[in-house]
């Protein structure tokens, strides 16, 4: 992989996936602009910023951007995540970020590649093990349960943010569990971005004890598939550090990091 294979799939992704905004709205959402930046709001537990780039923002003009989000998140009483990838400019965006009181979360990496590759692979799943799609909120409660336990942290926001992308669109978003004796051991999902060749791949959390056993690998196998039967020639993931060595192998790139900034009032 040559530093400008690399470029053209990161160019893909900056021209293509961002700014990451829910297309179409799910009901209670709404997208407000602010310059250069995206304001999404009522998707998710906090609201996101998002943009392409910020236009060439610098010094006191960028503070003023950052600091006018911070009123109006502190207004709503509601905390908001800046989404940083690592290539973003200017490169002292993340200190003015934490100075306007922004707390950067645990970094992710951004990796991009061809569906084709991920989509010949063959799924090998442990005995017991069966993968099914979802759409129920009961199934959806059970994949925050799942992640509660991983995580050790609140997740019923997964099950409101999801049952709101599959009622506005159910071809928009399929979400796969991982199912051993009745117990959802692991659950992923992908999206399909309006207007473009990507598809991108979200959740792939794992029980401990499943961990290990190809459940993962075959998650992103069976929704690579998915992807190619609607054309998609992209996959697009932002991985943790656990992940990205398996993505890697499939002939996923890492292209850029991302960091979420969150400003709580």
């Amino acid at each position: 992989m040559t530093d400008l294979d690399v470029r053209t799939l990161r160019d893909a992704y900056d021209n293509q996936i961002r700014p990451e905004i829910p297309d179409p709205l799910p009901a209670g959402v709404t997208v407000e602009r602010d310059g250069p930046l995206v304001r999404v709001v009522g998707l998710d537990q906090r609201g996101f910023l998002t943009y392409r780039d910020l236009g060439g923002l610098a010094g006191a003009e960028l503070d003023a951007l950052i600091a006018r989000q911070v009123a109006y998140f502190r207004e709503r009483g509601e905390a908001v995540e800046w989404k940083v990838n690592g290539h973003d400019q200017p490169a002292d965006l993340p200190d003015r970020l934490r100075a306007a009181g922004f707390v950067p979360e645990e970094r992710e990496t951004v990796v991009v590649g061809p569906v084709a590759a991920l989509a010949a692979a063959l799924p090998v799943l442990p005995d017991g093990v069966r993968l099914l799609e979802v759409t129920s909120r009961a199934d959806l409660g059970r994949i925050a349960a799942m992640e509660e336990q991983v995580w050790q942290s609140d997740r019923s926001h997964l099950v409101t943010g999801l049952a709101k992308e599959i009622e506005a669109d159910p071809q928009s978003i399929t979400i796969v569990v991982a199912e051993a004796g009745g117990e959802v051991v692991s659950a992923g999902w992908v999206r399909y971005p309006r207007g473009n060749g990507f598809a991108t791949l979200w959740g792939g959390s794992t029980l401990a004890q499943w961990r290990r056993k190809g459940i993962y690998r075959a998650l992103v196998a069976y929704r690579a598939r998915l992807a190619e039967a609607r054309g998609r020639t992209l996959l697009q993931v932002d991985c943790s550090e656990d992940s990205r060595p398996i993505l890697e192998r499939l002939g996923l790139v890492s292209v850029t990091t991302t960091t979420p900034y969150v400003y709580t009032p």
